[in-house]
């Protein structure tokens, strides 16, 4: 490199200063460095100019007041309507479970007359293998002894900053985990299982909507109980299973509830009544093969025959 190059004779490069030089080189906007110096030369405002500002300054703090007891007054008279429309709907809630509670009892004794009508009608052997036939459908109470698996979320974290509780989400029980436990004990024998009391049969659900998991479309809260009634051998047969070994995995990782063990004389309740449905042959007008003067527009509508 010349001496004429290191002399600075060649095109010079610039560098301009970023944000945060600029901003602690000129903490002030120019704007406000200009208004401070006239007020500092003319003084501050006197007489009217004085008084006008401080009455515009007494003006608007009186219209915030307002406002804010406006609307605290308006949420305080809108609280007791919210909190009787929560209360009613609480109370319907808790009327409509009792009478299902109530028609589910009734569904029950209708249930028993129906059986021992049909045992007098049958012979002895007949009615014991329509009752095998019925316990293993789960349309009928079974006892014996079984196995109960036990979840429950974790204890609930409380925030030293908001003092709120609140439980991790590995440390919940969800839906899939019922799931497993439910099939696993099937696989290692059980005869009947129930979750919280409510049977389980081949056409049976258990799945999540929102938080709460749904059995057969109804609700249930835990601490969850998940029994079977098998063979003694469930027990150790459980425990060994992949499902045990992922909840216990759970458990002392993240705090879940999970516990094994045996019962006597258990009884898990008859699952409702499955819902019947019936196949019907297609008449030949409604075949897809078809090519009769049938009106499209029926056809697509759903009005023809079935």
């Amino acid at each position: 490199m010349s001496e004429a190059d290191r002399s600075g004779s060649g095109p010079h490069r610039g560098y301009a200063s970023d944000f945060l030089t600029e901003l602690f080189r000129a903490p002030l906007d120019p704007g406000y460095t200009d208004a401070a110096a006239r007020r500092s030369a003319t003084g501050p405002p006197q007489g009217w100019c004085r008084v006008t500002a401080r009455a515009a300054m007494a003006l608007s703090m009186a219209a915030v007041g307002f406002l804010v007891v406006l609307a605290y007054q308006k949420t305080v008279a809108e609280e007791p309507s919210r909190s009787q429309a929560r209360a009613g709907l609480v109370e319907q809630v808790t009327q409509r479970q009792t009478e299902t509670d109530e028609l589910q009892n009734r569904v029950d004794t209708l249930r028993d007359e129906v059986a021992r009508e049909r045992d007098t009608v049958l012979d002895g052997a007949r009615a014991q293998d329509l009752r095998d036939l019925e316990a293993a459908a789960g349309l009928a109470r079974v006892t014996g002894d079984g196995v109960v698996v036990e979840l429950a979320d974790a204890p609930e974290v409380v925030d030293p900053v908001t003092g709120e509780g609140s439980v991790s989400e590995l440390g919940r029980v969800l839906d899939r985990d019922l799931q497993d436990v439910a099939n696993a004990l099937w696989s290692v024998g059980a005869e009947a299982v129930a979750v919280n009391g409510r049977r389980l049969t081949a056409t049976s659900t258990i799945r999540a909507a929102g938080s709460a998991i749904l059995v057969d479309f109804r609700p249930v809260t835990g601490p969850y109980e998940v029994s079977a009634i098998g063979p003694p051998s469930m027990v150790d047969a459980f425990g060994t299973s992949q499902a045990a070994a992922v909840l216990r995995a759970v458990s002392a990782d993240h705090g879940l509830s999970f516990g094994v063990r045996s019962a006597d004389d258990l009884m898990l309740p008859a699952a409702s009544e499955p819902q019947l449905r019936y196949a019907h042959a297609p008449s030949a007008s409604s075949s897809p093969s078809g090519t009769g003067g049938a009106d499209p527009s029926v056809t697509a509508s759903g009005g023809g025959p079935r």
